[in-house]
Parts: C-alpha cells; structure tokens; sequence
C-alpha cells in the first residue's frame, strides 16, 4: 500500500499481523484530534476501540476458559477484569509500541497524549479490532495471546484481597470476622514497620509486618491462609 510510511510494516511485525488493508492500521492509531473536517468520531479510532472491547473480552474469556478448567465462574470473571482494565490495556499498548504511532492533533501531541493510560488503553483495543476486521478471529486471537497470556498466566496483583477471602473463609466454617490486633510499631516516623496479628478462635493466630497497618493486617491475612492452606486463585 503506498501513502504511508515504512514504519507502520516495522508496527506491524512488532503486532503480529501482516495487514492486507494497512489503512486499518492507520485508522486504529488515529486520534480523533487528528480528524479535520465532518464525522471526526468516525474517522477516529473510537468506533475500532468499541469493538475491540468486545473482540478482546470473547478471546481472553475463551483463553480463561481454557487455561484454568477448575474456577468457577466468579474467579473466570475476576480475571476478566484484571486482564481487560484499563492499566493492563495500556501496558499492551507500550509492549506493542503504539505510542509512537498515534496520530495526533498539534494540542494533544504537546500535552503528553502518547503517554496518557486512557489513549494507550483505546488504542490497544482499536488494535485488536482492526486485526479482526482484517484477519478474522483467528488472527485476532493470535495477536491476542501474544500480548496477554503472559499477564493470564501471571496477574500483575493479587485476584482478591486477601482480608475478604480469609473472612469469607471463617464465616463458611461458622467463626466470626477475623480479629486484627496490633504487635508492634518499630522503626523511625518517616519510615516505620507495624507488625499485626490475625486471630480467629480456636486456630493459632498469624503474624506478619508491613508498612502501614493496612498492609500489614493483609500479610497477616496471607500468612494465615497460606499456612491453612487455603487456595485463593483456583486452578492457578
């Protein structure tokens, strides 16, 4: 395809994807403030992002599906969530290098857009549907797992608290909320260590340190289903 710059084919082996219409490409990287003139929602990348939110959610949940064939279905979903967020998208986007590709108006350029998390997250997405209008589902999916089954398989932030699971814990086996109970409090002002301790009757109490209360109070929670030996993430 003529008109565009030689850059878009390294894109595209960076993607995955040899696109037979590179013009998708260029679509999918375009910002709206990039548009002149009638209908610049529709020459933007928004209406590719839209269904790239849908094309993304169908494989990653067939990829759930797959990789974990004990969880139920509110885990299957929590994962969901992880992997399609916003954050997750974006850090996709910088993977795939789409920053440096945007297509964008003069004011957007200078304000630092090819950074913003929002931009990088729509454009990730837009990516993804431009390859299925492209390449079809199978494509799609290959460009899919590529970027993502990495973060499947190993979610960047615990799935659940870990306070909620020890709590819905206890209360199957008929305890009352767990109990926090402050240790100690060490170290200088600027930079102090709380150690907390989980208690539930009946059960030997866990100990864990963290550097704020909260944190220490989900160590301690941590601690305490590790060593009960309580899975937190079914078929991980």
């Amino acid at each position: 395809m003529s008109g565009h710059a030689p850059d878009l084919t390294a894109l595209e082996a960076r993607i995955g994807h040899r696109f037979a219409d590179q013009d998708m490409l260029a679509l999918a990287l375009t910002h709206i403030s990039a548009v002149k003139g009638a209908g610049p929602r529709v020459r933007s990348y928004q209406r590719l992002e839209f269904l790239g939110d849908h094309v993304l959610g169908s494989v990653v949940s067939h990829m759930l599906y797959a990789t974990f064939p004990n969880a139920e279905e509110g885990e299957l979903s929590r994962r969901l969530a992880e992997l399609v967020r916003e954050e997750a998208c974006a850090e996709v986007a910088q993977d795939m290098g789409l920053g440096d590709h945007l297509r964008l108006g003069p004011g957007e350029s200078q304000s630092g857009a090819r950074q913003r998390r929002a931009i990088l997250a729509d454009v990730a997405e837009a990516v993804v549907a431009a390859v299925y209008l492209d390449g079809g589902y199978t494509a799609a999916s290959g460009v899919v797992e590529r970027f993502w089954r990495s973060r499947l398989e190993a979610p960047r932030r615990p799935l659940r608290d870990p306070k909620t699971v020890l709590q819905e814990w206890a209360q199957g086996r008929g305890l009352p909320p767990p109990a926090y109970r402050d240790v100690a409090r060490t170290g200088p002002d600027h930079a102090p260590s709380f150690r907390v301790a989980v208690e539930l009757p009946g059960l030997a109490a866990a100990e864990a340190d963290g550097n704020s209360k909260q944190a220490a109070q989900k160590a301690a929670a941590s601690a305490f289903l590790a060593r009960e030996g309580v899975v937190t993430e079914s078929g991980a």
